[in-house]
């Protein structure tokens, strides 16, 4: 493995973030959801696994989109844009089923109000050492998440309908976490897995270096850079999308989240049983020389990745870029068991749907 391949498949098959069911116990949530169902047939419409969940209110026709996210450690060096994000990707999240998102819940939990806290950088350590950190107090804080959330949910025309709120947390990081719920617009759910060999891989939005995460975790960068919102490009990209939607011809469709487009492309592909090959040189750059690794595993807000067949590629390209958003062709869903990348005609990382026991091994070393 080389660095990259190590970052991305350490995000994939060991962090928490992408393997929830290494840590909570699905098979007792099924038997659960197995046991209600028997009461309200047909109301878990797509339960725990997608980038949402998708029900139907007993003896209706409607179908709405649920989802929950956490954006708490970039809090610490950025509390304005990690809330604004967090509403942001949990949003795309319910785009991302078929879905228009229309109101949020949220709950923050933030040591007492007039304890000093460190924003920036070395929020972290509890002390600044770069001179780019910011001392305030943790209600000086919470206003800037809170202002983060707020401004997130006008952009979208999201109604903030309720949540929580708690002084009790003792440690450096704050917890924000938001609800949102949307209505289906689509006629059915979109579901992530990729559906058929031969299919295109659209990206939609513009990709930059921000959202760091997944390459700080792996020591390929010095500083952790999270996300910066972006409140007129998740606006214009969500409209795109659904306007995508309309034409019918959406097979698949991935929120970018953490680890960017390696990993929307790879948990597609491997969750349809396919694999792909994706060609970076073709991503649209919010900024100029981004690095593949850059491309491949950023965290840019403002995007979402649909697979669509070969003959539909120009009408739904056609659609997006109607909304002002530019959307090209980054990949082709292929029969093979792996994720390879490419860039300037050299093959940067390759992804396998299965890794090795020594793969996995070296993965896990500490």
């Amino acid at each position: 493995m080389n660095t990259i391949e190590k970052a991305l498949m350490h995000a994939l098959f060991v962090h928490l973030h992408h393997n929830i069911d290494k840590a909570i116990d699905f098979k007792a949530i099924e038997a659960l959801n197995q046991q209600v169902g028997r009461l309200f047939p047909g109301a878990l419409v797509v339960g725990p696994g997608d980038d949402a969940a998708v029900v139907k209110f007993p003896e209706t026709d409607c179908m709405f989109v649920a989802k929950m996210e956490s954006h708490c450690s970039p809090c610490v060096p950025r509390p304005y844009d990690a809330a604004a994000t967090g509403a942001g990707g949990a949003m795309r999240d319910v785009v991302a089923m078929g879905a228009r998102p229309i109101f949020l819940l949220d709950f923050i939990g933030t040591r007492p109000l007039h304890e000093k806290v460190i924003v920036g950088p070395c929020g972290f350590d509890g002390k600044c050492t770069c001179g780019k950190c910011v001392e305030m107090t943790s209600g000086e804080r919470l206003n800037l998440m809170v202002q983060g959330l707020k401004d997130m949910c006008r952009a979208m025309d999201v109604f903030i309908v309720g949540g929580g709120f708690s002084t009790s947390f003792s440690d450096i990081v704050p917890a924000v976490v938001v609800s949102v719920i949307g209505k289906m617009v689509s006629n059915k759910p979109l579901t992530k897995p990729a559906k058929s060999a031969g299919d295109r891989v659209i990206l939609i939005g513009e990709t930059g270096n921000d959202g760091n995460d997944t390459l700080y975790r792996a020591g390929l960068v010095k500083e952790m850079r999270p996300a910066i919102a972006l409140f007129e490009e998740e606006r214009r990209v969500m409209e795109a999308t659904l306007a995508a939607f309309r034409t019918n011809k959406i097979k698949a469709c991935s929120d970018l989240g953490a680890a960017g487009i390696g990993a929307a492309v790879c948990e597609s592909a491997r969750y349809g049983g396919f694999g792909a090959r994706v060609n970076l040189d073709r991503v649209p750059l919010k900024v100029p020389d981004l690095t593949p690794e850059e491309i491949m595993i950023c965290e840019t807000q403002g995007r979402m990745a649909v697979q669509v067949e070969p003959k539909d590629v120009d009408e739904v390209l056609a659609v997006v870029r109607a909304h002002g958003v530019k959307a090209e062709v980054i990949a082709e869903i292929n029969n093979d068991d792996r994720e390879v990348f490419e860039f300037r005609g050299k093959t940067v990382a390759v992804i396998p749907n299965k890794p090795s026991e020594a793969e996995m091994a070296e993965l896990t070393r500490k």
